[in-house]
């Protein structure tokens, strides 16, 4: 069968075109924006990408259509449509379906799913899950939004029973508004956190709420549900409603605790210990997800001290406090990280680690340069930037990307005083960077996005001032 998929360079979208493309169909897709590490990903594995959303794919009469959530009935300026293949699609009565849908269907149907849902870290989570049952010998399929480091694909088939896969509440397409993981019918559901977000298709809190409320009408009384017991929604969630094994994590008195530092901490069940747990990761949103894959893992037979042995080798996932490169300023390094940071929540949690990290790592800690945009749609419409302030607190210079943003980044970032910066450009943006930057900082740059490639611009600039220094020296 061909497969046409639009809006494939999505995490999730990339993710079902690998699955189909080891299926032994022929796949191909387009997106309007082609960029890293998913492009890649997909190149590798041969499917062609296709820029952009134009009428003239007809002409690949695929036998299936299948559509991303990034897809819609809009129209431009000039009345003309923002997606003209979508309209040639319908005009033909072309068969096409949802991402959700297809998987559900394709490859989830008979196999033990194991959801992994939450505002944040689903993908590290859903990773380490994966990693558990794969050293376990379980050999799982997997759906990550993600490249986990580990397995160097964000997904496969496997050849096991289990699947695992990143469960998003966002809508399934715009011919489907339920969230994506009622398609997925876990038998195994983590419930991570739950904040607002997503303010382009939910109104407060409680409307999100009432979607991971029909996710937990899908598990089975043969399941279990792995919630976080320091989230005072999720309580609200468990209580209108729950019919399968409950597992607790994150407080004290919870099923699943730990006792130290997040790169350093025992796992203790019902209290008594378990497993020592020393690795690479840094915060304590990383060590709740080890929690959260533990209990997960339990419930298909792995033993937690068995799951902590498989984490200590754990090797994150690609944009995840992923160190992009060292440039040498003043004799001494510049670090520069790319993280997918990008709700206040998050940012302020992987900024917290990396400065518990430099605090137990290095004699003087170096500063931390938080560079970032606004990218996803919550943020663009500026529903959370009141709480901007708060999540850049533990860096000590903040640069933000503001871009067409319709709200005034500046006056949302006055609290943090001078230690603020914004840009209008990814060049003055970069500019900004490094007439701040010196030598042992940590520069951590935030999106969801490709970010204008900021990575490796600043590690070129960087470089390239550092070269000038050495020259103008007599």
């Amino acid at each position: 069968m061909h497969i046409h998929i639009l809006g494939i360079c999505g995490t999730f979208m990339g993710g079902l075109a690998v699955l189909a493309r080891q299926a032994g169909h022929r796949v191909t897709g387009c997106d309007a924006a082609v960029y890293p590490p998913m492009s890649e990903q997909l190149q590798s594995l041969g499917i062609e990408l296709i820029e952009g959303y134009g009428a003239e794919q007809r002409a690949l009469a695929p036998d299936l259509y299948v559509v991303g959530n990034v897809v819609g009935r809009a129209r431009l300026p000039d009345g003309s449509a923002k997606f003209p293949l979508m309209e040639a699609i319908l005009d033909a009565g072309a068969r096409y379906t949802s991402g959700p849908q297809w998987l559900a269907e394709h490859v989830l149907q008979g196999r033990h799913v194991l959801a992994v849902a939450g505002t944040h870290g689903k993908t590290t989570t859903t990773a380490m899950l994966a990693w558990i049952l794969e050293s376990a010998g379980l050999q799982p399929g997997f759906l990550v939004g993600g490249v986990p480091i580990n397995f160097g694909v964000s997904a496969r088939l496997g050849t096991g029973s289990a699947f695992v896969i990143e469960a998003d509440e966002y809508d399934t397409a715009f011919f489907d508004k339920r969230s994506k993981f009622v398609h997925y019918r876990p038998r195994t559901l983590v419930l991570n956190n739950l904040e607002f977000d997503h303010a382009d298709i939910f109104e407060d809190l409680r409307a999100i709420e009432r979607q991971f409320h029909h996710l937990l009408r899908t598990v089975p009384a043969s399941g279990r549900v792995v919630a976080n017991g320091l989230e005072e929604s999720l309580e609200r969630v468990l209580h209108q409603g729950l019919w399968s094994e409950l597992r607790t994590f994150g407080a004290a008195v919870s099923d699943f605790c730990a006792q130290g530092e997040p790169h350093d901490f025992v796992v203790l069940q019902h209290g008594q210990a378990l497993a020592r747990l020393q690795w690479g990761l840094s915060g304590s949103h990383n060590q709740l997800n080890a929690l959260a894959a533990l209990a997960a893992a339990q419930h298909l037979g792995v033993a937690p001290a068995d799951g902590v042995r498989a984490l200590a080798g754990f090797e994150s996932v690609r944009r995840r406090m992923e160190l992009r490169g060292v440039v040498l300023r003043d004799e001494q390094p510049v670090s520069v990280y790319d993280d997918f940071a990008h709700h206040p929540s998050a940012i302020r949690s992987t900024l917290d680690g990396l400065r518990r990290r430099l605090q137990q790592t290095e004699a003087v800690p170096g500063r931390i340069l938080a560079v970032f945009e606004p990218r996803s749609n919550s943020m663009k419409l500026g529903a959370m930037k009141a709480q901007l302030p708060w999540s850049l607190a533990a860096a000590e210079l903040a640069f933000c990307h503001a871009g067409a943003l319709e709200w005034d980044a500046a006056q949302a970032l006055a609290p943090l005083g001078a230690r603020a910066r914004v840009a209008h450009s990814i060049d003055e943006l970069v500019a900004q960077v490094c007439a701040a930057a010196r030598g042992g900082d940590h520069i951590v740059c935030m999106s969801n996005g490709g970010f204008g490639g900021v990575h490796q611009r600043l590690l070129a600039a960087l470089g390239q001032s550092a070269a000038s220094a050495r020259r103008a020296l007599p």
